[in-house]
């Protein structure tokens, strides 16, 4: 993953998230390798040249390139996770450091029986530096404690065991999956699926108590909304619903 690779996902991002109100809106994010691989990690080139830029740049007080570059990727995976749109992320093939990371961020995570996880940064004598927090929040702080301190190594079968993947499938039902789960994704409302998403994030952070009152007016909300009289209205009809793009 180049550093023009981290700019060009969070450009496409941008355009999907502005897309929203347009006949054209966007509603979910697939992220796919090509070559049968999902992502293999940084690429180091772009590391072996920040390593450079910061010997030049060592005590003129210039800000820190490597720090720089690590802070990009981080900057792609909150912006993956904050999207209201669905993101989903076909693993194939090699699945190592910012690719784990990508798959952590991902709101489903499809696996094909060709993937293998790798987590390898401590044993290159770095740190999963950016990746770590939606390590725990995906696997708990166990699990991940427990790749990190090994240098993680994981087929999919074990990857879809501690939760790290939400479907194991052959190689050649992995498009197969991905139109099942899309179509899914498809039939929710837009606006709830992007308000769910929100309450959810605010839930891993808050107590359930404290968040009663919020959840009721978002809920309130909803059900007085478009979508929410489109939704029951179509039940009662016993028809798919039609959901505006707005």
């Amino acid at each position: 993953m180049s550093l023009q690779m981290v700019s060009e996902l969070r450009q496409v991002l941008a355009d999907a998230e502005a897309s929203a109100g347009t006949a054209d809106a966007v509603r979910a994010v697939v992220l796919r390798g090509t070559g049968g691989h999902f992502c293999a990690g940084a690429d180091l080139k772009d590391m072996a040249g920040a390593r450079m830029r910061a010997m030049q740049a060592a005590g003129t007080g210039a800000p820190d390139p490597i720090a720089e570059v690590n802070a990009a990727f981080g900057e792609l995976c909150v912006a993956y996770a904050r999207t209201p749109l669905a993101v989903v992320a076909v693993l194939e093939g090699t699945v190592m450091g910012g690719g784990f990371g990508l798959a952590c961020v991902a709101d489903v995570a499809i696996a094909s029986d060709t993937a293998n996880f790798r987590l390898p940064e401590t044993s290159l004598g770095v740190v999963p530096a950016q990746i770590a927090p939606f390590l725990v929040e995906r696997l708990g702080y166990s699990q991940a404690k427990r790749l990190a301190v090994t240098g993680g190594r994981l087929d999919a079968a074990a990857a879809l065991r501690i939760g790290l993947v939400h479907a194991l499938v052959n190689a050649d039902q992995i498009q197969t999956e991905l139109d099942t789960v899309l179509a899914d994704i498809l039939a929710c409302a837009p606006g709830a699926l992007a308000a769910t998403k929100a309450l959810m994030a605010r839930a891993r952070l808050q107590a359930p108590q404290d968040l009663i009152q919020h959840a009721a007016t978002i809920f309130s909300q909803a059900a007085q909304g478009p979508e929410g009289l489109e939704g029951m209205t179509a039940f009662i009809q016993k028809r798919k619903p039609q959901w505006a793009l707005s």
